[in-house]
């Protein structure tokens, strides 16, 4: 739907608009307003963030449904064009390689947003009438309960017509192309998107931040993003698990699947253990999604599992004792050192690459991520797929901090909470959806 940009010798003209915005686009941006604010944000004001901006990826052709419904979990079929669904896919062993909200523009035009090319891999092994390309796309992500307002502002649009996973066109004074607003967010409150060509980037967001700030809209930076993801019950591919790809995946990229790096997995589970950081549909929560109504790549693994699913997933609640023995290991000998915490978040989950291990009784019963600081309910917590027998609330278990065959590991003692953690309206219940 986003209209061409005009280049010079084929390179994009961006608009001269020199701002914050220009900035917080790299995803190498940590910090925006200070994590302490901007955590707050989508449960007081709102917020603002960019960082998952630069491509979407286009997929068209007469068999474009059929493709969807090949390597897609979800059910593609009667879905009404101008709303989104969050498909996942599976590489054959039934392991997610892939998840991402999608818009359906018509039958043989749809836009899965923000994710890895996997669809782009599989197009290449599937005999369809199908075309899969990257598509230059910028995502504003507006959550918190001011955020109708500041986008009312903004746009002078009533948007109350957009209900939860649908998408249609606004306009934003002074931007000359045609933008979309969909009503989706992964902060488990009241949240928009708005989605456009590169080209009107950095515009489009100072426009929202100078709205915006009467509201007290924050700007988030990454070392926040992934606390409204734990708090709100969104597990996240490339966060809070690593994708599953096949090797056919990374040769298409031209990589050397023996000399993938695991430095970046950390946690209490040895780094090579790639299995331990790989996840189902049923491992997060997601086993809803699937229907058995169409032949899918990993639908056979799935089955087999499909009636009495081994794990689910929980929020862990840390001791606070426990926490502040680590913190306070910072005072004792070297030897005697815990590993650290990063507020509010550990930075390599950002690569899906923590993982601890979970016991109960000594005995090994699940995988802890999404290590995370909540500042508005100051507790440590994360998510963890745990063996479903003790998934119930007030469950008590051990949580083993540290980073194998590197540091001391910490045994924390934590407990099965509620998930999602987020106590605030649902994003589907406001307006009266």
């Amino acid at each position: 739907m986003f209209e061409q940009s005009k280049t010079r010798g084929g390179v994009p003209l961006y608009p001269d608009v020199i701002h914050y915005a220009d900035v917080i686009l790299d995803q190498r941006i940590w910090d925006g307003d200070g994590w302490k604010e901007e955590s707050l944000s989508w449960k007081e004001t709102c917020y603002i963030h960019s960082g998952l901006s630069g491509t979407a990826l286009l997929i068209t052709g007469q068999d474009a449904e059929k493709f969807l419904s090949r390597i897609s979990i979800n059910n593609v079929y009667n879905w009404k064009p101008g709303t989104m669904k969050h498909l996942v896919q599976l590489n054959e062993q039934g392991y997610i390689a892939n998840h991402a909200l999608t818009a359906k523009d018509d039958d043989c035009t749809y836009r899965m947003m923000a994710c890895p090319p996997w669809p782009l891999y599989l197009s290449h092994t599937m005999q369809l009438d199908v075309k899969v390309e990257f598509i230059p796309c910028f995502y504003h992500q507006i959550s918190g309960p001011k955020a109708k307002e500041i986008i009312e502002k903004v746009t002078g649009d009533d948007i109350s017509d957009v209900k939860f996973m649908d998408f249609r066109p606004i306009r934003i004074p002074g931007i000359a192309a045609e933008l979309e607003i969909a009503r989706i967010g992964m902060s488990g409150t009241i949240a928009y998107e708005i989605h456009g060509h590169m080209q009107y980037c950095a515009q489009s967001y100072d426009a929202v931040y100078q709205a915006g700030k009467e509201f007290g809209m924050k700007r988030l930076g990454w070392r926040t993003y992934c606390v409204n993801h734990a708090e709100g019950g969104f597990p996240q591919g490339g966060s809070s698990f690593m994708y599953a790809f096949d090797p056919g995946y990374w040769a298409m990229l031209g990589v050397d699947t023996t000399s993938l790096p695991t430095e970046g997995n950390v946690g209490s589970i040895a780094p090579e253990d790639l299995e331990a950081r790989y996840r189902t549909p049923y491992d997060v929560g997601w086993g809803w999604m699937i229907k058995y109504d169409h032949d899918f790549i990993g639908r056979e693994a799935m089955e087999k599992i499909a009636d009495d699913p081994p794990h689910t997933i929980v929020t862990l609640e840390w001791n606070d004792e426990d926490v502040m023995d680590v913190w306070a290991s910072m005072l004792r000998p070297i030897e005697k050192e815990y590993k650290i915490f990063e507020l509010p978040c550990l930075e390599p989950q950002m690569a899906g690459g923590l993982a601890d291990r979970v016991t109960k009784d000594g005995r090994d019963i699940g995988i802890s991520n999404f290590a995370t600081y909540s500042y508005y309910y100051r507790k440590f917590i994360s998510h963890c797929t745990i063996d479903k027998a003790f998934a119930k609330e007030g469950t008590e278990v051990i949580l083993h901090w540290g980073d194998y065959g590197k540091t001391n590991i910490k045994e924390i003692r934590a407990t099965v909470a509620r998930y999602p953690y987020i106590t605030m309206k649902d994003n589907r219940h406001y307006y009266n959806d």
